[in-house]
């Protein structure tokens, strides 16, 4: 329903404007010059009682004399008069409703509901869309659109905006006209209390007009769309995000503005990061991005060459992009001797190529061509420094040539940085005009391009097939739920090292040995049975850290020791605070630490994204999200592996190359393991594991404090992705006695899968892809293979062989529209299993699904030749048409309607 409403919003064929006025600087004014000076084809209707017409349109009273339903109605009243204008609107027929206003969550209406809601329950009592409240308007410059309050217009072009803020729409408006630089559509989503930027992600990530995407985030109300939306889009499209709130005050600063949730900024970058996207921490940087973005290639590689006519330039731009992980590009010997022939002798002699301060038009084309020509490099950076001969724009004019003629002009991304003022302004407004991004620096210059490599980066790494681990992930969820349901029943909220212990213990994760004693002298028989030496710990729920006042005493070797050190951590807890209520003492085995690392993993609740994974190295004054790396559960090897890296990389985590210190399979795999105990047990509010010991493959946690979620809370929507549907496993039998495992695709099942694809017959290819098909690629299969439940579902059927691997029999797929209103399916079983019942176990399993799920149809086409499909769709309850035309089979069924059958 929302995505079909919302392609009103971007293909509009008449608008009104309610408010519209002849008054000067009125809103309602501004709307209508810049709609009737923008060439929007279709019929602009101002409404209004007070004139006749407004800017020589006939004005119409009010929205029932309108003579058609308008599909946009821009509303330039104050906010008490719009839930009255938006309910009769709605009433009228008129489908999206773009809302200026402001602060009408704040104003009571007669009902004791705000103007926000008694408008948003008028719009959806009729299906009508909103944009806004708080809305600057918005403007598609293909169509001559510009119902905006902006100052300007938006020339048209290939990157869409879309912005929480008014005045950031501005701001990015103004720099991109003054560059050349144009938009496919630029979007003010206000307040977004309805049209929100998941919905704008899914249409604009799937418009062809569309080449990039650029967002301004305050915060964000659906997390779980959000992702998905965000990351479906991604694969097809750079997605750029600036987002505010990256300081505690900022944040505050960013609730005021949009009145949405506060959360994390570090989980924030986390979930970026997770969908694929780029972020960008200033306007400068967007700006930057957004030049780069305009006018790019999809990037080959990462090799950068870079021709200037200054050494000092080129060392900056050589550090800048070292120090940002870029690659610089090495030059063939071949490519030396060609750069020989047309540089004087005095030249770098290797890359970055310095052709030396008095070089003119001529001697940069020629080392550019030749530079194109090479193999050595993926994009070249021209830089250009003011010189005496003050040729400036004529260079420029000579490599605009070169590019616009060269055979590599749609593979090559080529970046120039002119630097200077006055000299350079002219050089660059060419550069911009003929589509070759330019910087006024090197660092800007380097930024940008860099942005293209860390997109390409993104996307390799989220192709990555994950190691599979199922039978190092030995898990008892039923045990752990139980000792955690039995403690929140008791009235706890939270449990220390000995409590959670075996909680953990069920999930693989080891815990040193660890007692409760209520006095020392049971203390003292603990660790007379334990052995020497022991560490003895403060128990007081009191305490948040026991390192605060020294409640902790390590290698204690005798009975006297032990005594001696419980007495004095007492008296130290009383010293601090008489009110520190001291409930026993732990005894725990000493741990050996020598050779090994200590770490830190956290499991913290943000308010927007929910659970989130922390690495670090902790400490007593550590803030999980400024001093660890921050992961979005599921995490698989892959993404494990990622966090680690991310955590080096930032220093997060400091590898101290200690004989048994950090070993990546092993961190790892508990990550993966903490990852699955977080899942599994939506009773875990908070996990704090500190210290763990990394000796190895060797990881044991030392002290665990775990908070338990509040009784009775609602845990459907905790998750911001949704993990693995284990839930949805099941074995079934086939007709000829073969057991196999139905259950859905995971991203480890990616070379099982590539077999089974190869292993389908040229007939079978044929029948399912619609044609002849080549072999699948890497990134196809992992587009295959890594999906993302919440949109879309594919049931392998597997069986073991005999040398104990699994093997990929059959598969059913099926992608949903945003909406959940259909599913389109499509299926294909080995030709030597076919006919003993597979197929059918599949298609139902899907039936069955989607059923569950609430989507109203499921359907699929296949081709005439596939008789057989046709068969079995219509044995299960397919509708069956034929497609004289288009040479197909259509299979049709009405999930609702079969609902209510039962």
């Amino acid at each position: 329903m929302s995505q079909r409403t919302l392609s009103t919003l971007f293909k509009p064929s008449s608008i009104a404007v309610i408010g519209a006025s002849n008054g000067a600087k009125r809103a309602g004014n501004v709307v209508m010059k810049h709609l009737l000076s923008g060439g929007f084809a279709g019929p602009i209707m101002p409404v209004t009682p007070k004139y006749q017409a407004v800017m020589g349109v006939l004005a119409y009273p009010n929205i029932e004399s309108l003579p058609i339903k308008p599909d946009i109605a821009i509303i330039c009243t104050r906010g008490s008069r719009v839930p009255a204008i938006v309910e009769t609107l709605a009433q009228f027929g008129c489908k999206v409703a773009i809302i200026l206003a402001s602060g009408m969550a704040k104003e009571k209406g007669p009902d004791d509901q705000n103007l926000l809601e008694q408008t948003l329950a008028h719009a959806r009592r009729y299906g009508m869309r909103i944009l806004g409240p708080n809305s600057l308007g918005m403007m598609l410059p293909t169509l001559g659109l510009n119902a905006s309050l902006a100052h300007t217009t938006a020339l048209p072009g290939k990157i869409a905006f879309v912005s929480q803020s008014a005045a950031i729409c501005t701001t990015v408006l103004d720099w991109a006209n003054n560059r050349g630089i144009g938009f496919s559509s630029f979007i003010s989503l206000g307040d977004a209390t309805d049209i929100d930027f998941d919905e704008l992600l899914d249409y604009l990530g799937r418009d062809g007009r569309t080449s990039a995407i650029m967002l301004y985030i305050d915060s964000i109300n659906e997390k779980r769309h959000f992702l998905s939306a965000a990351r479906a889009a991604a694969r097809n499209k750079p997605i750029l995000v600036i987002k505010s709130g990256r300081s505690l005050e900022g944040a505050d600063a960013a609730l005021l503005h949009t009145g949405g949730v506060s959360g994390n900024d570090a989980v924030y970058e986390a979930a970026f990061r997770r969908a694929g996207m780029l972020r960008v921490n200033d306007l400068i940087e967007m700006f930057a991005a957004l030049e780069s973005l305009a006018h790019a290639n999809p990037l080959m590689g990462e090799r950068l060459g870079i021709i200037s006519n200054g050494g000092g330039p080129a060392v900056l731009a050589v550090d800048e992009l070292i120090l940002r992980g870029g690659k610089l590009a090495q030059l063939s010997e071949d490519t030396v001797k060609q750069l020989h022939t047309v540089l004087p002798s005095t030249w770098s002699g290797q890359n970055p190529v310095d052709i030396i301060g008095d070089a003119g038009p001529e001697r940069y084309a020629k080392a550019l061509r030749l530079m194109m020509d090479s193999d050595d490099v993926d994009a070249i950076l021209v830089m250009h420094s003011p010189s005496a001969l003050g040729e400036s724009v004529e260079i420029a004019e000579a490599l605009i040539e070169v590019i616009a003629t060269h055979p590599k002009r749609n593979r090559m991304n080529i970046l120039t940085n002119w630097s200077g003022e006055d000299a350079a302004y002219q050089a660059r407004k060419r550069f911009s005009r003929a589509g070759v991004p330019t910087y006024r620096t090197p660092g800007g210059a380097v930024g940008a391009f860099m942005h293209m490599v860390e997109y390409r980066r993104n996307q390799k790494l989220l192709q990555e097939v994950p190691q599979s681990i199922t039978d190092k992930v030995q898990s008892e969820p039923s045990r752990a739920r139980l000792l955690l349901k039995e403690a929140i029943a008791s009235g706890r909220s939270s449990l220390e090292t000995h409590e959670a212990a075996p909680i953990l213990a069920a999930y693989g994760l080891d815990t040193i040995a660890t007692w409760f004693a209520a006095d020392v002298d049971e203390a003292v028989q603990l660790a007379d049975c334990a052995g020497y030496p022991v560490a003895l710990k403060i128990q007081s729920r009191d305490l948040r850290h026991k390192s605060d006042v020294h409640g902790v005493t390590l290698n204690l070797t005798s009975a006297e020791e032990l005594r001696h050190a419980a007495t004095a951590m007492a008296e130290r807890v009383h010293l601090a605070d008489s009110k520190i209520s001291i409930e026993g003492l732990t005894v725990q085995r000493m741990a050996l630490t020598a050779g090994a690392q200590e770490i830190r993993v956290a499991v913290i609740q943000d308010p927007v994204f929910g659970p989130a994974i922390c690495l670090g190295e902790g400490g007593s004054e550590w803030q999980p999200t400024r001093d660890a790396a921050v992961a979005l559960p599921p995490l698989n090897m892959a993404l494990a592996r990622y966090m680690v890296i991310q955590a080096l990389k930032t220093h997060k985590l400091r590898d101290r190359h200690l004989p048994k210190g950090l070993d990546m399979q092993a961190l790892c795999l508990m990550l993966v393991k903490i990852s699955h105990l977080i899942i599994d047990c939506p009773e875990i509010q908070t996990l704090d594991l500190n210290p763990v010991l990394a000796a190895g493959d060797q990881i044991s946690v030392l002290d665990i404090n775990l908070g338990l979620a509040p009784p009775g809370g609602d845990h459907s929507n905790r998750l911001a992705i949704l993990p693995y549907p284990k839930e949805l496993e099941e074995t079934a039998v086939l007709k000829n006695g073969l057991q196999v495992m139905l259950r859905p695709i995971l991203p480890e099942d990616e070379p099982k899968h590539l077999a089974f694809d190869n292993s389908l017959s040229d007939e079978d290819r044929y029948k399912r892809y619609f044609g002849v098909r080549q072999r699948m690629t890497h990134e196809e299969m992992a587009v295959l293979t890594q999906i993302d439940y919440a949109r879309e579902m594919a049931f392998i059927a597997t069986t073991r062989e005999a040398n104990g691997e699994d093997m990929t029999l059959g598969a059913v797929r099926a992608s949903i529209d945003p909406d959940n209103t259909e599913a389109e399916f499509a299926m294909a079983v080995r030709g030597d299993f076919q006919g003993i019942g597979l197929g059918k176990l599949l298609l139902e399993k899907l039936i069955h699904y989607y059923l569950d799920n609430g989507t109203q149809v499921l359907s699929g086409f296949t081709m005439f030749e596939n008789r057989a499909m046709a068969n079995l769709a219509k044995s299960l309850g397919f509708t069956v048409t034929f497609d004289m035309e288009e040479h197909l089979i259509k299979m049709h069924m009405d999930l609702t309607q079969k609902r209510c059958q039962g």
